[in-house]
């Protein structure tokens, strides 16, 4: 458990287990300390090192606080390059897969693949667009009046009411925290992706997603499938809170590493 500087921020990180790399970025909200389980099952397949994202729990939060998903990105391949991981298989759930397709595009060579666990490319569904636009107005709506509640009003709007009432307390305590940060990653927009973009995405990638999410959790997944020729899609028990060490996810790290690793630009 260390800190590093990157980008001019000080990022929280953890590494577990040896190996090739597998770097994975949390969703909007969270960290690596909602990982640890998931973190204990990669460590067997290979160094799976996991950071509290920019402005997030342990790392630092510049004041004033903004950013988006390239800022996220940037700060994720630093991590990279600082750490010696690349290139890494790239975990991301939820805006964290919006993070990791932006680094996959913009900075390949630091990517192996990719496992998205519904997250990616949500400004290519418009069911999902018109979701999150709801979405935003109860958010900004909380931390107007008080930003302590930001984070259960985000999280039963995405999860639903029973996820937030089963979080143990220091998770909620976590979450709550982290309502800057969630106001902030809301402000920043969605990653802008076009199919034609995906489709030039090259490394092997997993799109997991929950059997029961919300239909517009579903439209995305489908349609980033079409766009990337390199994609397959595994269907999950359950809704968005997918367990990054899934099986589905373990045995894709391990179909991965088995290939032959191939030269990469840039």
């Amino acid at each position: 458990m260390s800190e590093i500087r990157v980008n001019d921020v000080s990022l929280y990180y953890e590494e577990h287990g040896a190996g090739e790399p597998i770097v994975c970025i949390h969703g909007t909200g969270s960290s690596a300390a909602f990982w640890a389980d998931a973190l204990d099952e990669l460590a067997k397949h290979g160094r799976a090192t996991a950071y509290d994202r920019r402005g997030c729990f342990r790392s630092e939060r510049p004041e004033p606080y903004v950013t988006n998903v390239h800022q996220q990105a940037d700060d994720a391949a630093a991590l990279i390059d600082a750490l010696d991981a690349a290139p890494a298989i790239v975990i991301g759930r939820s805006y964290g897969g919006e993070i990791a397709v932006d680094l996959a595009l913009r900075y390949p060579g630091r990517v192996r693949a990719l496992a998205l666990l519904e997250g990616g490319a949500f400004s290519m569904s418009e069911s999902f667009m018109r979701w999150d636009a709801e979405l935003k107005q109860q958010v900004f709506a909380a931390a107007e009046v008080d930003m302590s509640t930001v984070a259960e009003t985000f999280l039963r709007a995405v999860l639903g009411d029973a996820a937030w009432e089963g979080f143990p307390e220091p998770a909620k305590r976590m979450f709550t925290g982290n309502g800057p940060a969630i106001v902030a990653e809301l402000r920043g927009g969605l990653l802008d992706v076009s199919a034609g973009e995906l489709g030039t995405i090259v490394q092997p990638t997993l799109l997991v997603a929950g059997k029961d999410s919300a239909p517009a959790f579903v439209e995305m997944t489908n349609l980033m499938a079409m766009a990337m020729p390199s994609a397959r899609v595994e269907w999950a028990e359950g809704g968005h809170l997918i367990n990054p060490a899934h099986a589905a996810v373990l045995g894709f790290v391990d179909e991965v590493l088995a290939l032959k690793e191939e030269p990469s630009t840039a």
